[in-house]
């Protein structure tokens, strides 16, 4: 995601949701204000049994993982030493392994073939710090070329999501863990005009729909997508200087795929591209954007929210996460 500019304060937590809202920390209140960036948001209208025809939970064992976002990599602003704090405290978190959430490097859509090449090197050779097996999701930043002022051609071998699918593989795909089903999703679309926008193409609709059918009854589901499919972020975020022109803070048909998760156990989606802690329950569904390793983008909190990664406990059918800050000190603060 591109960053927007903003001093926006961000809402208070009202004391109901203060009491509903795991504790990350020992913190005193206002530090865990600051923390959760005060966005707990609620669209429901009853509970997971109000659903129609959501069968009862399989069960499965317990576990859990990492979700690290948006770590935008790159040799400025001290982000590769970021990065490898960040990673160095992630391995130390007892986790079967971590998912990365988007955006490895910032960032490979306008820039010449050998700068896009050395982000790459760089976020792989940090990447060594994990030491856990990891999941990829794609992000718009690691699309290769897609502006013009890239100097590339739609010939070019890595051009668009042949960049993220040389180093990582498949743009979409799902894996089971210990009687959980896991898929990840390709959120990113490109326009006409050499840009992109969130959106879930009919393809992938179709492979969605399969596979989640394919499921034995019952079976606990986790979605993750870089672009968010359900999100509050543009009734809080100030508009960017240069307005957007594509819907690109959000996946444009989102209404085709949340009804799929109606009919499944989906316990949880996980989104990145924001940079912000949010989240919204929708039809019982928790729908957790999990802040950015990168923060504002190397600047410091974006809305209240530091640089840091999600921890996720999954048991008995449900997520329970706590974001975890590595202490990263930003060169040129401008924090939101």
């Amino acid at each position: 995601m591109t960053p927007l500019n903003s001093n926006t304060t961000p809402r208070r937590l009202t004391r109901h949701e203060q009491q509903d809202t795991p504790r990350m920390f020992q913190l005193s209140r206002r530090t865990f204000l600051t923390l959760t960036g005060g966005l707990t948001l609620t669209a429901t209208t009853g509970t997971r049994a109000a659903i129609p025809d959501r069968p009862p939970l399989r069960a499965h064992e317990p576990f859990t993982f990492l979700f690290i976002t948006d770590t935008h990599l790159q040799p400025e602003l001290n982000a590769t030493a970021g990065c490898h704090s960040a990673f160095t405290k992630a391995r130390a978190i007892p986790a079967d392994f971590a998912i990365q959430g988007g955006d490895h490097v910032f960032d490979a859509l306008g820039v010449s073939a050998s700068r896009a090449t050395m982000l790459m090197e760089l976020y792989k050779h940090t990447a060594d710090d994990l030491t856990l097996p990891v999941h990829h999701t794609i992000g718009n930043h690691d699309l290769f070329g897609i502006y013009t002022k890239s100097g590339a051609q739609p010939t070019d071998p890595f051009y668009g999501k042949k960049y993220f699918e040389d180093s990582f593989g498949r743009l979409y795909y799902s894996f089971d863990h210990k009687g959980v089903h896991f898929v990840i999703l390709d959120s990113i679309g490109i326009t006409g005009d050499r840009s992109y926008e969130g959106r879930i193409d009919a393809p992938q609709i179709a492979w969605l729909a399969n596979d989640l059918a394919a499921q034995p009854t019952g079976t606990p589901v986790i979605v993750v997508t870089h672009i968010p499919l359900v999100t509050a972020v543009e009734t809080y975020a100030a508009p960017p200087a240069t307005p957007l022109k594509h819907h690109s803070l959000s996946v444009i048909n989102a209404y085709e795929i949340l009804p799929l998760f109606d009919r499944h156990n989906v316990i949880g989606v996980f989104q990145g591209h924001t940079h912000i802690l949010e989240r919204i329950d929708w039809h019982g569904v928790p729908y957790i954007t999990g802040g950015a390793v990168s923060g504002n983008w190397w600047h410091g909190t974006r809305y209240g929210t530091p640089e840091g990664f999600m921890v996720v406990d999954v048991a008995n059918g449900t997520v329970k996460t706590r974001y975890e800050t590595y202490g990263f000190q930003s060169t040129d603060p401008h924090n939101t």
